[in-house]
């Protein structure tokens, strides 16, 4: 019994089952061939069923599988984290219409399942297939050598593109710079941000606020502030994130005097401060006994707006009860 394709075509696509499409389609495939449309349709169907398997043999079908639904595949099966199917499915490739945007999705696909060797091994056969990785290219590699703690290799990477003339992409520079902190390389980290600039990529808020955080936490606050200064230098403003992780820092430190002069900035810039940074330098003052300080970062909270945690009203009263009765 035969069938005619427009008949093939209305069966698979009106039929709310892909497994039974997929029979319908099996059963008369001797028939006029279905559309590509329909193939396209059912094959995104069962990708999404239980049986994600099936639509990778509705591949052989098209005489060159859509780039579109190669990509869309290869991404679907990353999040099923399926690497199985990825590998089924790399062969399609090649007998679709070569693109670097299909190619990055198979590549992050493959990153994204921990097959990281298979996903350089790809970009490295990009050339062969007359495709040039773009930032995106770059980016995916940067972020799964990062996770996988190969720093070393992802900066090389960024010194590719610069090398290729590929437009840096900011994201992979707070990869990096996030993973150096991460790993306490903090003098890389800062050698990273100081040459962003000659490589054509204009640091941001978010790069600054990175290494700044990064030498906070390692108690580095001196040199965190550094980065803060070197902030207002280059037009970048600081934000609260900036200002707050350095008083935090320095009230750790010890250096309530400096903590109190870049709050007092932060206000000046128009930043209302969160009440846990006026209570970090409050407890600082009246730690080492300067009430009369605390007493000033006090006033300056309540003018401001922001209501003091009753610890700080505390400490403000231990402080002053000390010194009367001193």
């Amino acid at each position: 019994m035969t069938i005619s394709s427009s008949r093939l075509n209305k069966l698979i696509s009106s039929q709310p089952n892909p497994l039974l499409s997929k029979e319908l389609l099996d059963r008369y495939l001797s028939s006029p061939s279905p559309s590509s449309s329909a193939l396209h349709s059912l094959s995104l169907r069962l990708a999404k069923s239980p049986h994600p398997s099936l639509s990778i043999s509705l591949l052989n079908l098209f005489p060159s599988p859509p780039p579109s639904l190669l990509s869309f595949l290869s991404l679907l099966f990353s999040r099923l984290s399926r690497p199985d199917l990825l590998f089924s499915l790399f062969p399609h490739f090649s007998r679709s219409t070569p693109s670097i945007h299909s190619y990055n999705r198979l590549i992050f696909a493959f990153a994204r399942t921990n097959n990281l060797a298979y996903a350089i091994s790809l970009f490295n056969r990009l050339s062969s297939l007359n495709l040039s990785p773009n930032a995106t290219t770059y980016r995916v590699l940067v972020q799964a050598l990062c996770r996988r703690g190969q720093v070393a290799a992802a900066e090389s990477l960024l010194g590719e593109m610069q090398h290729k003339g590929i437009p840096p992409d900011p994201f992979a520079y707070t990869t990096v710079l996030n993973s150096l902190c991460r790993r306490k390389k903090l003098r890389e980290a800062y050698r990273l941000l100081c040459r962003m600039r000659p490589r054509g990529s204009e640091p941001d808020i978010c790069h600054y606020n990175t290494v700044i955080v990064g030498f906070c936490r390692e108690g580095r606050t001196l040199d965190a502030c550094k980065v803060l200064d070197d902030m207002s230098e280059r037009a970048v403003s600081p934000n609260l994130v900036s200002y707050s992780a350095v008083v935090h820092g320095l009230c750790t430190c010890g250096v309530f005097d400096k903590a109190e002069g870049y709050l007092e900035q932060m206000v000046d810039r128009g930043l209302v401060p969160h009440f846990s940074v006026f209570h970090a330098v409050v407890k600082g003052f009246c730690g080492v006994g300067n009430v009369v300080a605390a007493s000033r970062v006090l006033e300056q909270m309540l003018c401001l707006g922001v209501t003091p945690h009753v610890e700080t009203w505390d400490l403000i009263i231990r402080g002053v009860c000390t010194q009367i009765m001193a």
